[in-house]
């Protein structure tokens, strides 16, 4: 198949979040199994800096965007391992920021990004079977595909999957800007409770027009439908159920792999255990903190947002720390309040607790090796990567049943020998994590008395399971050939 894939964020060269992994590794899949994928990105300035070899492929690509002219070229590159092209779109005008997003003309922004994408392919001679686009950013380009290259050559055939990575970035603007999408002579094809209340939602627009709507794990794809959770477009979604499916995200299975990453002291595996000590002797030795293996570690490495279930951390885990022996480690930045809680918490517990603000790739890697247990306690998540960092590493996940984490942590249960990868809380309250992480260190403080397997086993139970992105893959393949049956 020919897939056009448009994406604001391509590890290694523009990454804020798990968005960025997918952007890289689904077109790296789906160019291992001999698909034609040309991924696209505006070319930021953090992309530039990491450029090897870049050709232009378009000099000169005009368009107008209402009152707007739009003047860009078009670069082409590899991406990293992989016969997969990326194809940078040069703007300085629009994309010359540091910034990825946030930006006071967003709007233009990434309507833009979606409209040379499609106007590249077109003058690139590249026909595709899927046009592939990844959250609000590229939300517009359902519609765009419909009402302007319906009867084109190339890009008339096309059907489009809309991916949600998460629902609660919507790309909403004031009515105003509808002009400057490109469709502004077409208000009528927008949603019309939304056009009356002032408004334009690029996602909302994509989840209308695309052909095929997924999200990143099958429990999320069921938590958007309801409205605790649908962010005000559970409606839409419940009405276009038909077309929408839940695709477990994936990880990188060279880069976390503890028995070949070189961030670690020594590589260990599920035959080898043993050898795990050597990380958390390194990992507290980076902390300041004394090892001693009778203790547990407790990791958190994550960006201290509201969505991350940070509150309850700071409703349990000081009574936590006054009552049981753990030591907790957590490498994170965020808003403002929630680091000034683990600053008080690592001045109170003094030799026991260690925050850093900072970011390191070692540290991240050290903390899901080093640590017995990893603490991932999310409001809602629609996938989650750390987790299944931690089940690869053998780090026993302490998670809220939500999303990603509810598809990929099953509970402890020591009826089934023992059963179950990690523990988990249904109830998202104090209660509900504190008799979680309590029933962690209980399970620790056994399996290091008489019955050291149990706890063994466990960790072998989430180590063994597939993960990568070579296992998500056909998902998506079928996905596309179901479309294309259908056309």
């Amino acid at each position: 198949m020919k897939i056009l894939f448009l994406s604001p964020e391509v590890a290694p060269f523009a990454k804020v979040g798990g968005l960025g992994d997918v952007g890289s590794a689904l077109p790296r899949q789906l160019a291992a199994l001999d698909h034609d994928v040309r991924v696209f990105l505006p070319l930021y300035p953090r992309v530039e800096e990491k450029l090897e070899e870049v050709e232009s492929v378009l000099p000169q690509l005009d368009f107008r965007l209402g009152p707007r002219s739009i003047r860009c070229a078009i670069l082409r590159s590899r991406l990293p391992d992989s016969s997969c092209d990326l194809y940078l779109i040069q703007c300085p005008e629009l994309y010359a920021w540091p910034e990825i997003y946030d930006r006071p003309d967003e709007h233009l922004r990434f309507a833009a990004f979606s409209w040379a994408s499609l106007l590249a392919a077109k003058a690139l001679d590249f026909a595709p079977d899927i046009v592939h686009v990844n959250d609000w950013t590229t939300g517009l380009t359902p519609l765009i595909l419909r009402a302007q290259f319906g009867e084109d050559p190339h890009l008339g055939r096309a059907r489009s999957v809309l991916t949600i990575h998460n629902l609660g970035h919507q790309g909403t603007f004031e009515a105003g800007v509808l002009p400057e999408t490109g469709l502004g002579g077409s208000p009528e094809l927008f949603h019309g409770n939304e056009l009356q209340q002032g408004r334009v939602s690029y996602l909302l627009t994509g989840l209308l027009y695309a052909h095929a709507i997924t999200t990143v794990s099958p429990t999320y794809a069921k938590e958007i439908q309801t409205p605790e959770q649908g962010h005000r477009l559970d409606t839409v979604l419940r009405a276009r159920s038909d077309v929408l499916v839940g695709i477990l995200n994936g990880i990188d299975e060279e880069e976390w792999d503890p028995s070949r990453d070189p961030h670690l002291p020594t590589p260990y595996d599920a035959d080898r255990l043993d050898h795990k000590e050597a990380s958390k002797a390194a990992l507290l030795a980076g902390s300041g903190l004394l090892h001693d293996p009778r203790i547990p570690v407790i990791g958190m490495c994550s960006r201290l947002v509201y969505q991350k279930g940070i509150d309850l951390c700071m409703e349990v885990l000081p009574g936590l720390l006054a009552r049981h022996r753990f030591q907790l480690v957590v490498l994170g930045q965020g808003e403002p309040k929630y680091e000034r809680f683990f600053k008080e918490l690592q001045q109170r517990f003094r030799g026991r607790v260690e925050f850093d603000p900072g970011f390191s790739e070692r540290k991240a890697h050290l903390v899901e090796a080093g640590a017995d247990m990893f603490l991932m306690p999310s409001r809602y998540e629609p996938c989650g990567l750390n987790q299944m960092y931690s089940l690869r590493y053998g780090t026993l996940p302490i998670v809220h049943a939500t999303g990603g984490l509810a598809d990929t942590v099953w509970d402890y249960d020591d009826e089934v020998a023992p059963g179950g990868t990690g523990f988990r809380f249904v109830s998202f309250d104090s209660t509900g994590l504190a008799w979680a992480i309590e029933r962690a260190l209980k399970v620790w403080g056994s399996g290091h008395g008489a019955d050291r397997e149990r706890w063994r086993q466990i960790q072998r139970n989430g180590m063994k399971l597939p993960f990568g992105w070579r296992h998500r893959v056909g998902r998506y393949v079928e996905l596309y050939e179901k479309l294309l049956r259908a056309a």
